[in-house]
């Protein structure tokens, strides 16, 4: 068996598919989630697999979290657990600041404590990207705009990782999302665009765009199929950088085309409510990969019309299932 990986968020959309990958690339996989977002249905299918380890367990809880790492001393940590709405952040910056630093520093302190070799860190592109100018893209290079708590816990977080990994000896790789979509996202928060449309499109209820009046196709984004993102994931841990990387298309596209794409892909036809833009929205994000091309290898291999036909696909088996 290979290394111990412990992937914090495991139960998680993301999460989820990244224990899998592990599983299949031979890790022993402790999976920690606290299930306030995650769910175990996300996780049923890898139960069954003696080198899969579930744990409810809130990362915030000292006591349970060393347990695990006195345990199973990973060699390997990937941290997606996070409060991960923007909106969300603005109403409840406590818990958004307790959640994605305060939990991010209870992990540090653990690895402090019970060295590690690789920690990987999911950050935001979008809500980390500078103000986009024109056919600008994101590098990770660019000052960011900060215009959210949920912004400012992430690049906080990225300088905490910096500066443990210089001070306790291990390698890291923090990978900045763009809008991440595709099977088992749940409908919730702005990086839950898609799944949002679909389950309105399912129930018969009216999809929102909330727009800018120089943007009446709303805000652009850019937006990756989660397999993809696992296979970032992947190649980083094999290849820790010691540095930001942006794992994203690199094509900025507009939430209206989506929601147009949404219904060619699941052949629906229906209208679109038009509102005003939502406070802690950036306009326009896109994100410049070339570090993630060069240095780790990774080139995404689903455009976002192909993601979207593999989401179909995916909902039609559940609803065989069902």
């Amino acid at each position: 068996m290979k290394k111990s990986v412990l992937v914090t968020g495991g139960a998680g959309f993301i999460g989820s598919h990244i224990c899998k990958m592990y599983l299949s690339e031979g890790y022993q996989t402790i999976c920690v989630d606290n299930l306030v977002s995650g769910s175990e249905a996300n996780i049923v299918e890898l139960r069954n697999d003696p080198a899969f380890h579930f744990y409810r367990v809130d990362i915030g809880d000292v006591e349970e979290m060393e347990e695990l790492f006195k345990q199973f001393r990973p060699q390997i940590v990937n941290h997606h657990a996070a409060q991960k709405s923007v909106p969300y952040s603005l109403e409840n910056p406590m818990y958004d600041l307790d959640t994605n630093l305060g939990g991010l520093l209870q992990v540090l302190s653990l690895v402090q404590k019970y060295p590690i070799e690789t920690l990987l860190f999911s950050s935001s592109g979008g809500a980390l990207s500078k103000k986009l100018e024109g056919i600008e893209k994101s590098t990770e290079e660019d000052v960011p705009q900060l215009i959210s708590p949920y912004a400012l816990t992430k690049f906080a977080g990225e300088q905490y990782i910096k500066m443990y990994s210089e001070e306790y000896n291990f390698n890291f790789t923090v990978l900045r999302y763009a809008n991440v979509f595709g099977p088992k996202q749940v409908p919730d928060g702005e990086s839950g665009v898609i799944p949002i449309f679909l389950k309105n499109l399912e129930e018969g209820n009216v999809s929102t765009l909330m727009t800018y009046q120089d943007m009446p196709r709303g805000c652009t984004r850019d937006y990756v199929y989660v397999e993809d993102v696992v296979e970032a994931n992947r190649l980083a841990t094999n290849t820790p950088l010691n540095k930001v990387v942006n794992i994203g298309s690199g094509t900025a596209t507009a939430i209206l085309d989506i929601y147009e794409q949404v219904l060619k892909a699941f052949s629906k036809s229906e209208p679109i409510h038009i509102v005003g833009p939502r406070p802690g929205d950036i306009k326009r994000s896109v994100l410049d990969t070339t570090i993630a091309k060069k240095e780790l290898g990774w080139i995404p291999k689903f455009t976002l019309q192909q993601g979207l036909s593999e989401l179909y696909i995916y909902y039609k088996t559940q609803h065989i299932k069902k």
